[in-house]
């Protein structure tokens, strides 16, 4: 009788996973802080600045990850100089006593930025969507009392939009973890690289890609459980704030 994995082929996948778990909070961190500039630059007064944002969301919406990955990998790397090339390919290290940060390998830097690109689009439209979810009033009554178009956002808007869009986001933040499988096309050893090699050094095709797909659910559970989390703890301060 076959076992699941050797030790060795489970630290392939585990190795996967944890790379699989970096490359997604990297560009979920990065997606969110660009989709909020996108999402506040098309409620802007502006044209320029909400007709250039909403391009953006069109362009990276309608078109495939796989693509823009590939672009990124590709594409891009044919226009910068080579002199740069030549840096971003090169092994760098900076320690802080026993904490020693590397810079990623081009693959993975190319994965970041295109699944970053991507979300953003995405992760800002649910927070435009947040946005106008609170009420014209509020922000009326919030101008009557003399207080800024920043301050209006900051205290008035923002707050109610973030609660509203949880749910959404969440959604985006999974959609982003799954996503991740797709920068395997251009060499970044995720958990579905992981598997595919555990897969054609074993022939186990069932283990290899069984045990990847309960880690990808574990990481989707643990991602529905802080939503829970939160939308309780979120219930428990409204109703202290009631009270």
């Amino acid at each position: 009788m076959q076992t699941w994995l050797e030790p060795k082929y489970f630290a392939w996948l585990e190795q996967g996973f944890a790379v699989t778990l970096m490359l997604s909070a990297c560009a979920g961190i990065c997606a969110t802080l660009l989709g909020f500039v996108l999402a506040v630059a098309r409620t802007e007064r502006n044209a320029v600045l909400a007709r250039g944002a909403a391009l953006y969301v069109f362009v990276f919406r309608n078109s495939p990850l796989l693509v823009q990955l590939l672009f990124w990998y590709f594409g891009a790397a044919a226009l910068l100089p080579s002199e740069w090339m030549a840096w971003l390919n090169t092994p760098h290290a900076v320690a802080f006593g026993p904490i020693v940060l590397r810079w990623p390998s081009f693959e993975l830097f190319a994965g970041c930025v295109g699944l970053t690109f991507y979300s953003a689009a995405f992760i800002g439209e649910e927070f435009r969507a947040g946005m106008r979810g609170v009420s014209r009033a509020q922000q009326q009554a919030a101008a009557a009392l003399g207080m800024s178009r920043y301050s209006t956002l900051r205290y008035v808007i923002l707050p109610q939009a973030l609660r509203i869009a949880t749910p959404p986001l969440a959604g985006q933040y999974m959609n982003l973890v799954k996503n991740s499988s797709l920068t395997m096309a251009i060499g970044v050893a995720e958990l579905s690289y992981m598997s595919r090699q555990v897969d054609t050094e074993t022939f186990r095709t069932f283990q290899a890609f069984g045990t990847a797909t309960v880690f990808y659910v574990l990481t989707i559970a643990v991602i529905e459980v802080a939503l829970v989390l939160w939308q309780h703890t979120g219930v428990r301060a409204l109703r202290r704030g009631r009270a």
